[in-house]
């Protein structure tokens, strides 16, 4: 019985024992087969009669047993089925097997341990680094470590650490020790990892079937090749592992409450529930762990999380009321001190007030969760544990191989019939024919092809500076429907212009500066900027408010006029911004001249809706005020200010956001201007006009969002209509446009798609989209696709709609900062993080860097010229194995080896994500503050799709083109020279190098690429292009055996002589493969067309210009090199006119169904 487990990351659990080494699959049944073939042998038989018949039984026996026990390599699954005994309970079990959700990693069979822990038997296992325990109790099933993150701030403030030694170990035992580091496997382990790969043994297999056809010096060679390849590439895993090592913490001593007392213990020690003493180190030491802050604030950098180069502000937990439920989610940008992150400045807790002090004086924090359980651990787990092998469609690679499988054993059945009609045919070499044509016609390159086209724009996008950790999704990038951005900081600029403050006299815009000092109060104390050093730290808009008004802040949290009339204030406290409150508030406070009492104040701001209900009394003309200034795109916060008196300490701890955030005096509104970013219009409309939806899902005000949209094109309707809940004049909820001048129920008479979709842009609104989800499911889902404009959104929300977007078959991308976006990042198709406060533009000296003179064509963008070195050396590789395994020219190979490894090595060093530039919040991270990243990612995987499907169809092509000749030709007597197979392996390796190099084009296309493999397309024009190949080379053949006709039997063991059938064949086989390649060649829209494909146009004309002399015998010493003979004058134009016939016939059967065929749509909303 699998027992499912609770857990985003494993599916479920199932419970095993090893059965003994003689029940196992590979074995028992075996004995007993090899008895049978024995028997069978020797008694009904006879050996000497049939000896070589039972040698090959044997060796398919033997084949199949190795396969089988291969199999069990391959597959966790097939393993437990072969040598396991599946067994209900856990309790019985000694190892489990553990099956991981999609792109969680892959299945494994771990150990199952059995502990005692206070008297009572305990079984947990390890997976990925996580512990996971049997609650045999409650739940009858295993569940994650229970960390210690959802009690009561009253819990965590009275703590006072691990008091007794069994305490401390007791917690060692549960949760194990603060260790972030993974171990680095021996050499040996990982070469026969590889060694055992299908991939590998596949090669190993072919190079002793040509040992078998007495090619002896190629195939040792090509094995010595194979081993020192993989051994290389095992060097490097070893390489990146080591890497990735050096991302996990340092261990170092710090103060530890433990056993009533201060002490020093290594951070490899702490336990969830300890006691810490933290604070800035003079050597920049990084945090060990999660940590809640109990006492004193701090300044963070946690650019090792999320990428994000501003540090934040962490406030003290002792702030919060008692009884508050810590949330991790909700409450850790503001009180826990992320694992990985640096302090770059901490104030101890106060010496005079109450609660536990450290002697180092550090500030005191709980530990929450350490190891592998931190976010930096689950951002190291992504990095180790993801999708290893990177492919596109991997399910439909392996029935196109099945596909291609058919067409082989056709023609290996054809081979095996046909030569067994002689009787004096040798059997074993018939037998290894017919096993040679089922090898070849599955490319032995195609798993190698297949990662490329992946790794080809992950390098892309990495030297654009974007970053991905999941390069599975890279495919997903070319099948995008619809295009979600949210606003702020993504579309428009951080670079905010406060134009001033309105709603004190009406409409009229008033400077900041003449402003009462009650607003510039508010303007200059309610925010959360910090002075670090010399450089003030925070939100840009916040920045913008402070400078707007002249003030400057201190290190000592005080905020002291730059003009002499007006005095400073101290800020005392802050209720920090919340997404969901939409609103911050301060204390703050002054001490009047002569006075010894500090006079305190509430400034409070936040959105205008969410202000007004917390004023004492609210100006007539309020709502037309603030919505006038909306409407006009400006970004609009209401300000509110109360006088609170004289507040002792204790009140001042005491007082709840509630007490602060009532009877307030209303300030205006402060007017801020967001200019859209300066590619913000020109992306949009490039991703729109490549056949793509957009939408825009904000949490800022409806009307911005809404003149934002109307600015970038969102909406191009003439009204825009937004769902509006009922109020004093209207009863129900209700479609408004904008200007209030269009009005419409919420589900229209007749068909809502002609009366509202079709008629009129829309806008939801969060209240929208909760009353539509509950009250009107059928109308949410008819609408959903059809919004522009989602504002007012909460973070939960932007997941929500993006996973219903999903529900109903949209692939997604999501486009937002790594804050508030992370869980609809997440969930997307294709999730990408803007870091905030980066650069808008390439660094310059990284552009000339990157830049290569070779690769740079006149019309191409610096972007372009970088995405395009992306493909280079991976290609080198695809050769190499192409080249190797059709033991090709092994004399330059061996020369170019060491240049090749030496890129391979660049480029996976190059492909290792690093912490700091990945952001746990989603699988794209761009190091740019700009969307352009998003065409690069919608190009790079067009791209993808659009070169795994060419090389489909040559593979394909090439894979029938091949069944044919190796079997009726082969039986026709047909064979090729040593020189002949050098050739034509040389020019399927240099156009397979070329075809890999192909780069994306500077635009996106209108036009969007097949999403897959099997589509009538494909289907159709392989088939075609097929058959007009069959019927040329049917058509050559024929001709050449009536001009020269065979004498006697044909002798299929006979060494090679040059004659006019071989010459045939050789000449239009290599022309099939030029015009193969030449044809199938996608090039635009989606990658640079086969003209600007420099060296792929080269590999085609030289090849085709060798054909062309080969055949009119141009150069009768290259004929006699290649041992073709001179062909007729009359047969020799009839060769060419086929040749070209054939050329322009693949070529037009394949444009015709392209036209009528290949082309995708876009999904209709």
């Amino acid at each position: 019985m699998a027992a499912p487990a609770l857990n985003e990351e494993i599916q479920y659990v199932s419970y095993y024992n090893f059965r003994p080494t003689l029940f196992h699959g590979y074995v028992g049944p075996f004995v007993i087969i090899y008895a049978i073939w024995l028997y069978v042998l020797t008694a009904v038989y006879g050996l000497e009669d049939y000896f070589e018949a039972g040698l090959i039984a044997l060796a398919v026996i033997g084949v199949l047993q190795i396969l089988v026990s291969l199999f069990c390599l391959w597959s966790v699954h097939i393993r437990c089925i072969l040598t396991c005994s599946k067994v209900s309970s856990p309790e019985n079990a000694s190892w489990v097997k553990v099956v991981p959700t999609p792109n969680n990693g892959s299945t494994e069979l771990v150990k199952l341990y059995k502990t005692k822990e206070n008297g009572e038997e305990e079984l947990w296992f390890m997976f990925q680094k996580a512990k996971y325990l049997w609650d045999g109790a409650e739940k009858k099933k295993f569940l994650p470590l229970v960390f210690p993150v959802n009690h009561t701030m009253a819990h965590y403030m009275d703590c006072k650490g691990l008091q007794e030694e069994s305490d401390v170990t007791h917690a060692e035992n549960l949760f194990g020790k603060n260790m972030l580091e993974m171990d680095i496997p021996r050499f040996m382990e990982l070469f026969q990892e590889r060694a055992t790969a299908p991939f590998f043994v596949f090669q190993v297999f072919c190079v002793g079937l040509w040992c078998l056809d007495e090619y002896w010096y190629y195939s040792v060679f090509t094995l010595f090749m194979l081993i020192a390849f993989e051994a290389t590439l095992v060097q490097q895993q070893l390489r990146n592992m080591a890497e990735i090592r050096k991302m996990g913490n340092k261990p170092y001593m710090m103060n530890v409450y433990r056993n009533r007392k201060w002490r020093h213990q290594l951070t490899t020690d702490l336990v969830p529930g300890d006691i810490v003493s933290i604070g800035r180190s003079q050597e920049d030491r990084l945090v060990p762990c999660d940590l809640l802050l109990l006492r004193g604030p701090c300044i963070v950098d946690e650019s090792m999380l999320t990428g994000e180069s501003v540090p934040v502000m962490k406030e003290a937990a002792e702030i919060l009321e008692g009884d508050h439920v810590l949330d991790v989610e909700a409450d850790g940008h503001l009180h826990v001190l992320f694992g990985g992150t640096k302090i770059v400045q901490h104030t101890p807790p106060s010496k005079t007030a109450a609660g536990m002090k450290a002697t180092d004086n550090g500030c005191i924090a709980y530990v929450l969760r350490h190891s592998f359980n931190t976010n930096q651990g689950k951002l190291l787990r992504t990095i180790l544990y993801g999708v290893k092998r990177v492919t596109a469609n991997s399910i439909e690679t392996f029935f196109f191989i099945l596909f291609l499988l058919i067409f082989a054993l056709i023609a290996a059945g054809y081979v095996w019939i046909k030569g067994t009609e002689d009787p004096d045919r040798n059997r074993y070499k018939l037998f290894l024919e017919c096993t040679l044509i089922l090898t070849s016609v599955v490319p032995p390159e195609l798993p190698i092809e297949l990662s490329l086209a992946v790794n080809t724009s992950l390098l892309a996008l990495t030297k654009l500076l974007v970053y991905c950790t999941e390069p599975f999704r890279i495919p997903f990038a070319g099948k995008i429907d619809v295009c979600c951005f949210d606003k702020t900081g993504t579309l428009t600029a951080d670079n905010l212009v406060v134009e001033g403050v309105t709603g004190l006299k009406g409409n009229e815009i008033q400077s900041a500066l003449d402003c009462p000092t009650e607003t510039i109060h508010v303007l200059a104390s309610c925010h959360a900027l910090v002075q670090l050093e010399d450089e003030l730290v925070g939100d840009p808009l916040e920045k913008a408010t402070l400078k707007a008004v002249d003030f400057s802040l201190t290190k000592g949290e005080t905020v002291i006029s730059q003009r002499k009339k007006m005095h400073g204030l101290k800020i005392f406290h802050r209720f920090h911004f919340a997404s969901a409150l939409k609103r911050m508030s301060v204390i703050a406070g002054h001490t009047p001249p002569g006075s010894m009492e500090t006079e305190h104040i509430a400034t409070v701001k936040g959105a205008p809706e969410t202000i007004k209900t917390m004023l004492k009394t609210v100006p007539a003309d309020y709502d037309r005020v603030y919505l006038e200034m909306a409407r006009r795109g400006a970004r609009v916060l209401a300000l509110g200010h109360r006088r609170l008196g004289n507040l002792s300490h204790q009140q001042l701890k005491t007082i709840t956001r509630d007490d602060v955030e009532k009877d307030l005096h209303f300030c205006g509104f402060v007017v801020i201007s967001c200019p859209l970013k300066t590619d913000s219009k020109t992306v949009i409309r490039e991703i729109q006009n490549a056949s793509h939806h957009v939408a825009m899902i904000t949490g800022d005000n409806p009307l911005t969002a809404c003149h934002v949209a109307k600015e970038l094109r969102f909406t191009r309707k003439q009204h825009t209509l937004i769902l509006q809940s009922p109020s004093q004049t209207v009863t129900e909820w209700e479609w408004r446009s904008i200007d209030d001048n269009v009005t419409v129920p919420v589900w229209p008479a007749g068909d809502v798609r002609k009366q509202l979709v079709e008629e009129y842009d829309l806008c939801l609104t969060g209240e929208g989209v909760t009353y539509l989800i509950k009250e009107q499911p059928k109308l949410w889902k008819i609408v959903l696709p059809n919004v522009k404009v989602f504002a007012r959104v909460a973070p939960k929300q932007k997941e929500l709609i993006i996973t219903s977007l999903k529900s109903q078959g949209f692939i997604t991308l999501m486009c937002g900062d790594g804050t508030n976006d992370v869980g609809a990042l997440k969930h997307a198709h294709v999730g990408v993080a803007l870091l905030a406060n980066a650069p808008e533009r390439m660094p310059e000296k990284k552009v000339r860097r990157e830049e290569s003179p070779a690769d740079a064509g006149p019309s191409q963008s610096p972007a372009d010229k970088l995405a395009a070195r992306g493909s280079s050396g991976k290609a080198s590789r695809v050769a190499k194995q192409r080249a190797i395994a059709r033991g090709d020219n092994m004399a330059p190979a061996q020369k170019r080896l060491q240049g090749m490894l030496k890129e391979i090595e660049e480029e996976e060093k190059a492909s290792i994500v690093r912490l700091g530039d990945a952001s746990i919040a989603s699988p794209f991270t761009s190091k740019l503050s700009t969307i352009m990243c998003i065409c690069h990612i919608i190009k790079q995987g067009r791209c993808t799709l659009v070169t795994t499907l060419q090389m489909f169809k040559i593979l394909a092509l090439n894979a029938l083109i091949l069944a044919y000749s190796q079997s009726v030709l082969f039986l026709e007597g047909v064979k090729f020279s040593d020189t002949q197979a050098t050739m034509q392996g040389l020019l399927l390796a240099g156009c397979f190098l070329f075809i890999s190099r192909s780069k994306p084009l500077k635009y996106l296309s209108k036009q969007r690429p097949l999403p897959n493999i099997f589509n009538l397309y494909t289907i159709l024009t392989v088939m075609s292009q097929f058959a007009v190949h069959f019927v040329s080379l049917v058509y050559l053949v024929q001709a050449a055996q009536i001009i020269s006709p065979r004498e006697g039997k044909i002798d299929l063991e006979a060494k090679f002589a040059p004659n006019l059938l071989n010459t045939t064949v050789y000449i239009i086989s290599m022309s099939l493969q030029v015009s193969t390649f030449a044809v199938n060649y996608k090039g635009e829209p989606f990658m640079e067309s086969l003209f600007n494909n420099k060296p792929m146009m080269y590999s085609i004309s030289i090849s085709g210009g060798a054909i062309i002399a080969l055949a009119s015998g141009l150069m009768p010493e290259m004929n006699e090199y290649f041992e073709l003979v001179q062909l007729p004058d009359e047969f020799r134009n009839t060769v060419l006119a086929v040749v070209i016939v054939d050329i322009v016939g693949a070529f037009m059967i394949d444009r015709i169904l392209q036209l009528l065929f290949g082309t995708a749509k876009v999904r209709r909303r």
